[in-house]
């Protein structure tokens, strides 16, 4: 069951174009957890990076920063259906994290995070400019109730698979279910095919 907090006031009369089939639109940023928010303060946040063969890499926060970042302003739609536009992020791309890792990748990615959340991801949909790290909204550091201090940001999924609180990136031959999925929700997410459940 979800925790479920504030921001629950949408519309529908928003640019339809931008929004998927079975969305509202809002203009509050709803916070939705499968845990409590965790305290993962910056100071002690190290990202881990493993291999499908279980070569492994770290990030400790200063290294994390010193990456290239970018700043991103997309869309966001969640899986209970509303969507946030023009949303603001900062962060270090999937593909200047995998510049900065010393072998090839598997094809599929799962997101371990703080508060034992996992999340699937194929790589096809990290790179080429489609998936961050995120540290910064909306100019400030990322709150901790929105995954701060850095979570994923894939936004054309449905945000679960944005995980917060991410520490570990394990790379893998072949896809498995992260906690959602295997809770029924679809392996992938495309919020234009309303892939909700499986």
């Amino acid at each position: 069951m979800a925790i479920v907090n504030r921001g629950f006031v949408g519309r529908r009369d928003r640019d339809a174009r931008r929004l998927p089939p079975g969305q509202y639109t809002t203009l509050d940023f709803p916070v939705l957890s499968s845990e409590p928010t965790p305290a993962v303060a910056s100071a002690g946040w190290m990202l881990a990076v493993q291999s499908a063969d279980h070569k492994a890499a770290t990030f400790t926060w200063e290294q994390f920063q010193d990456l290239p970042h970018e700043d991103v302003t997309t869309d966001i739609h969640c899986v209970t259906r509303w969507s946030k536009f023009d949303t603001r992020w900062r962060g270090v791309s999937f593909d200047t994290l995998l510049r900065a890792l010393p072998w090839e990748p598997a094809p599929f990615v799962m997101a371990h995070c703080h508060g034992g959340y996992t999340a699937n991801v194929p790589l096809a949909d990290l790179v080429d400019g489609r998936g961050w790290i995120a540290d910064t909204y909306d100019g400030e550091p990322l709150a901790a109730e929105h995954g701060g201090p850095a979570r994923l940001l894939v936004p054309h999924l449905y945000f679960w698979k944005s995980a917060k609180w991410v520490r570990r990136l394990r790379f893998m031959a072949e896809d498995a279910p992260g906690f959602w999925e295997e809770r029924g929700y679809h392996m992938y997410g495309d919020p234009w095919r309303e892939q909700r459940y499986s």
